[in-house]
């Protein structure tokens, strides 16, 4: 870089070394900003760290946690995982996945351990520079400096803080109550009878594993959910099979009360929720979907029960609102959630009501003028962060630059809106719904920002990016800081995936027959024919 850049070179606050803050240092570095990333823990890798004690308003995986997408879903642009890497990765391995991406791009010199952002402040001067004021502490010495900087990358996640409702007699309990933010492995729990409070991911995997070596788990749940596993139709990641370019196009062709009734078959053709207890009232794309592999067998084996919402706790029994009672409960461990905010920065544009926060795409808050601080991956995809962290950094890297141009803040306002309406119509009540996206949409959506305009004259490059699976190598075939082996990528998925399962495995073709290819088609038709001609 020249000498006259790094004196002119913007200085960017980067909170957070975890999966977003190691690609925003990356971003900085792509645009020649120049980035400080402040880590309040001693390492790199955020949740996917695994601690054997929980630390409070840390996020950290359980030491049996697999992640829920295939490893190139999960996979930043431009840089796949390698192809002896298992196709879902157990935590140890995305950590290893991280650091190999930081190692790989230089960030790690970036990053300062220890250190905690306590404040965050517009500076005196912050309407004609846009710059910011940290307080920050080095917990090595108990030393606190300040820090001025031109722009600020928040990437402290959403899974740190947690929710905690109010149950009745709770208190009252004799035996262990525990979140599973500081839930760890099995141990202490065997012969043990155990109530879980909520049915999302963790409660799920949590449940599987507790039922191996406790005499009971009671799994209890308001709504019920639907349960998907990672292996779908012959043995693929379901996840490749549904998270296509094609089928999020057809999704917006399609009723969504017909698409709803196919993915439930689907579903229930694995098994009958309703026969397991676990049907919902509501339909399935108006929740985030559950993400667990063996319930159904530890249902059907007796050694998890599904139970209804709790009613009240004893000092020794859990009620539930249909009347039934356990009694002798030694146990209650609560996978109700989390809660997100951002009390560390000094500005009402952060406040955060019922994990409702304002924000442009989910990344810029739109009454801080001049736009100069972002927040990363502060979004629930059904899908993996990583990418998204990535592209929104990509993003708000340019706009700091000055490279990209965001609308007046009163068009961010409606856009805001827009999508906070379409939140509310879509999705079921819950703190975990207000920043849910669909991947490939909001993808393409931030793709566009930036001037990324995914028009393919590669024949083959294009049918396989329709007809293949998602990964988001395809990001990085045109635009700004393009990658030259962004093709290959993209046509080698399946090889990967291969090769993932079994080093002597044939790889799957990623291109669809025109069989299946003239009958998309004729579903499509026949399906808009219906709507006109009945509606």
């Amino acid at each position: 870089i020249p000498v006259e850049h790094l004196i002119m070179s913007k200085r960017i606050a980067i909170i957070g070394a975890g999966a977003s803050g190691i690609t925003a240092i990356k971003c900085c570095l792509e645009e020649d900003l120049e980035p400080v990333c402040y880590e309040r823990s001693n390492h790199i890798g955020g949740l996917w760290y695994y601690t054997p004690d929980a630390v409070e308003g840390q996020g950290c995986v359980m030491k049996s946690t697999i992640i829920n997408t295939n490893k190139e879903i999960m996979s930043y642009s431009d840089f796949p995982a390698p192809a002896d890497c298992p196709v879902f990765m157990h935590n140890t391995k995305v950590l290893q996945y991280l650091l190999s991406y930081g190692k790989h791009f230089g960030v790690e010199k970036y990053v300062h351990l220890n250190h905690e952002v306590l404040n965050v402040k517009q500076a005196d001067d912050f309407d004609k520079t846009g710059k910011w004021l940290l307080r920050v502490t080095d917990n090595n010495t108990q030393k606190s400096t300040d820090e001025v900087f031109d722009g600020v990358l928040v990437g402290t996640g959403h899974h740190a803080d947690k929710l905690i409702p109010k149950f009745e007699g709770l208190e009252s309990f004799k035996g262990k109550v525990i979140h599973t933010h500081d839930y760890k492995d099995h141990v202490g729990y065997e012969d043990k009878r155990v109530v879980i409070i909520g049915i999302g991911n963790s409660g799920g995997d949590v449940a599987v594993e507790l039922s191996r070596i406790t005499k009971q788990v009671c799994l209890s749940t308001r709504r019920g959910a639907w349960v998907v596993n990672r292996i779908g139709d012959n043995g693929c990641p379901i996840d490749m099979l549904v998270v296509k370019r094609i089928l999020a196009w057809l999704k917006n062709m399609i009723p969504r009360s017909l698409m709803n009734t196919f993915i439930e078959s689907k579903f229930n053709a694995r098994f009958d929720h309703e026969l397991y207890g676990l049907k919902p009232k509501h339909r399935i794309d108006s929740q985030h979907p559950m993400v667990n592999d063996d319930l159904p067998n530890r249902i059907a084996s007796g050694t998890v029960k599904i139970k209804p919402d709790i009613k009240r706790i004893g000092p020794t029994s859990v009620e539930f609102t249909d009347g039934s009672v356990e009694d002798d409960i030694d146990a209650i461990i609560l996978a109700t959630g989390y809660k997100f905010g951002f009390p560390f920065i000094d500005h009402p544009a952060l406040e955060v009501k019922d994990n409702v926060v304002n924000l442009y795409k989910y990344v810029f808050p739109p009454d801080i003028q001049p736009a100069t601080l972002a927040v990363i991956g502060c979004i629930q995809p059904i899908g993996a962060v990583m990418p998204i962290s990535e592209i929104q950094c990509r993003w708000a890297t340019r706009v700091f630059k000055g490279l990209a141009a965001l609308p007046s803040p009163q068009d961010m306002w409606v856009d805001v809106h827009k999508k906070q309406d379409e939140m509310r119509k879509r999705y079921i009540s819950s703190p975990r719904h207000t920043i849910q996206i669909d991947l490939i949409e909001y993808m393409d959506e931030i793709g566009e920002e930036m001037g990324l305009n995914l028009f393919w004259k590669d024949p083959l490059l294009a049918w396989q990016l329709l007809f293949g699976p998602f990964a988001t190598y395809q990001y990085r075939l045109m635009g700004p800081h393009q990658w030259d082996g962004a093709r290959e990528a993209t046509m080698t998925i399946w090889d990967r995936i291969a090769f993932g399962l079994s080093p002597k495995s044939k790889p799957k073709t990623s291109l669809p027959t025109f069989a299946y290819l003239f009958g998309v088609i004729i579903l499509a038709v026949i399906i808009r024919w219906l709507i006109f001609a009945l509606f």
